[in-house]
């Protein structure tokens, strides 16, 4: 392939990617969020929390079309240590044709222990190394964002964290209304619109 080629099919598929997108967002406003997919730029920095080395599995939810799984897999995750809950039926079939090395599980990220374990059974990881969460959270009321959170840490290890994207100024789980910290981790102007990035964990790190 040329490198004109190259260039054509890179620009073909991110604008089959955004379409794709924009069609969920149509049919699913809520459960999509943004009206646009995750950049580049912005999955990469979210995969970088991710600890490769630790032995245990990754947590992705709300993957939509894949921009962060790509980047997972890109920082070093197995296809098969990393499982990825999406609500959409139509993403997730475009996941698993897309990654079919990864465990592509339909089901409500907001339920996740039961999510998990309905997919899995004896199968299910016991602990997560990490969770890149990319379910559109300002959409739901702050009690439920705050449940979805300890859901989330109670699945991976003291000091890990979970990465959680928002196109708002602030935290969208606020501090002091469970068992976890907030760390402010990135703002990426290179997002449309642009993306702040937040860390929550349990214990040091």
């Amino acid at each position: 392939m040329s490198k004109g080629q190259g260039v054509r099919k890179a620009i073909a598929d991110r604008f089959g990617e955004e379409l794709r997108f924009f069609r969920g967002w149509i049919d699913q406003p809520k459960a999509v969020g943004a009206i646009m997919p995750t950049s580049s730029v912005t999955a990469r920095r979210m995969a970088s929390v991710i600890d490769t080395k630790s032995g245990l599995p990754v947590l992705e939810a709300g993957p939509g079309t894949g921009v962060i799984t790509k980047a997972i897999l890109a920082h070093g995750v197995d296809p098969q240590n990393l499982y990825a809950v999406e609500y959409s039926p139509d993403f997730v079939t475009h996941l698993r044709e897309t990654y079919p090395g990864v465990n592509v599980i339909e089901g409500n990220a907001f339920d996740i222990r039961n999510t998990l374990e309905k997919a899995l059974g004896d199968k299910t990881p016991k602990l997560f190394d990490s969770v890149v969460s990319g379910v559109p959270l300002l959409n739901f009321p702050v009690e439920e964002r705050v449940a979805y959170m300890d859901s989330l840490l109670d699945l991976i290890p003291e000091g890990r964290p979970v990465v959680q994207l928002t196109y708002g100024p602030k935290s969208p789980i606020p501090a002091g209304q469970g068992n976890y910290t907030v760390e402010h981790f990135d703002f990426v102007l290179r997002n449309i619109p642009p993306t702040q990035l937040w860390v929550y964990r349990r214990g040091k790190h």
